[in-house]
């Protein structure tokens, strides 16, 4: 990789790529990527600007290198997939990934359901059994499955995170279920084996999306159903105190992502020691201005503390789940 397109991330790169083709090619190209990819692919595109013949150059140079290094190689070939994914991770490790990685062709409807916004899945299920709800859940991207959890109904969402951290697998029944929820578009039917989502930690990534004034009332009701459950969830969140166990250059990349603002708030409600994990990963001028806006702020609500903490971990959760960082902490979700 020369320098020019070092400077260029994965998505820049991508981006370049898509915008040398044209509209109609580069159309053509998205419609095979998912929701989260066409958001990163898009705002790379807004992004990109003063793009010189060099690195356009270089992006092409890579793409076509790229490209004739594939072979037919492995196509269709899920069984071998499967073998070496067990073989390198164990049956318990490789399952969750080999499910999502399996199941990807064989869900269009769940696949619809990422499409849309949490509110009109939340309408979506509103009727259905907490069992096929929290299913669905577990399938979603975590931050997703918290927007759809905040918009149902109050008194059954303890019942639905229950449901979805004690989900051991979703057996054949249940598939034809949501396959009838799906309006049959599922064909899970050639998977005899249950398929490896939801369980504890997938509860424990939807309540990290949650708002405070959400999931606090939401574990209490856990807790007073099931106090073992509720211990268990809360050991695998990953707060905003967890960040003290981040590496330093994963801390530097974050702060390069938030404001000062957001952060003099986040941190008032900080014990010191992790006030002085972001004060030694900024430069000595910026992290006396940050000292000194800290002492120079007067009482903050706790409400506004905690939604700042909120917004610097989902800047942090993002930047993790695009490999940009690495979060330590939490269970091996963010290892």
């Amino acid at each position: 990789m020369n320098d020019n397109e070092a400077k260029l991330s994965g998505a820049e790169r991508a981006a370049v790529f898509l915008m040398s083709l044209g509209e109609d090619s580069a159309a053509s190209v998205m419609k095979h990527l998912g929701p989260k990819e066409v958001q990163v692919l898009g705002q790379a595109m807004a992004s990109v600007q003063n793009v010189t013949k060099d690195k356009v150059n270089s992006v092409m140079d890579d793409f076509v290198t790229t490209v004739t290094q594939q072979t037919s190689l492995g196509i269709g070939n899920t069984e071998y997939i499967r073998s070496v994914l067990v073989k390198a991770l164990g049956e318990d490790k490789a399952g969750g990934i080999i499910d999502r990685i399996l199941m990807g062709g064989n869900t269009r409807g769940l696949e619809q359901l990422k499409w849309l916004d949490g509110k009109t899945v939340a309408e979506m299920l509103r009727l259905e059994h907490p069992q096929i709800i929290a299913i669905v859940l577990a399938y979603l991207d975590s931050d997703h499955a918290a927007e759809v959890l905040a918009e149902l109904p109050e008194r059954t969402r303890h019942d639905i995170l229950m449901r979805v951290a004690t989900l051991g697998g979703i057996q054949p029944a249940a598939l034809q279920e949501l396959d009838e929820i799906m309006e049959r578009q599922f064909s899970g039917k050639q998977r005899i084996k249950s398929s490896s989502i939801g369980g504890l930690q997938a509860a424990a990534n939807i309540l990290n999306y949650l708002d405070s004034s959400v999931e606090s009332p939401l574990m209490e009701h856990v807790a007073e159903t099931d106090q073992e459950l509720s211990e268990k969830i809360q050991d695998l969140m990953f707060t905003f105190a967890d960040l003290n166990d981040v590496d330093d250059r994963s801390i530097q990349a974050l702060l390069r992502e938030i404001s000062s603002e957001l952060l003099v708030l986040a941190l008032k409600g900080a014990d010191d020691s992790l006030k002085d994990k972001f004060l030694k990963n900024l430069s000595r001028r910026a992290a006396e201005m940050l000292q000194d806006d800290l002492e120079a702020r007067g009482p903050v609500r706790v409400s506004e503390v905690e939604q700042a903490q909120k917004e610097i971990l989902s800047v942090a959760k993002r930047m993790s789940d695009e490999g940009t960082i690495s979060l330590g902490g939490g269970g091996d979700e963010y290892v």
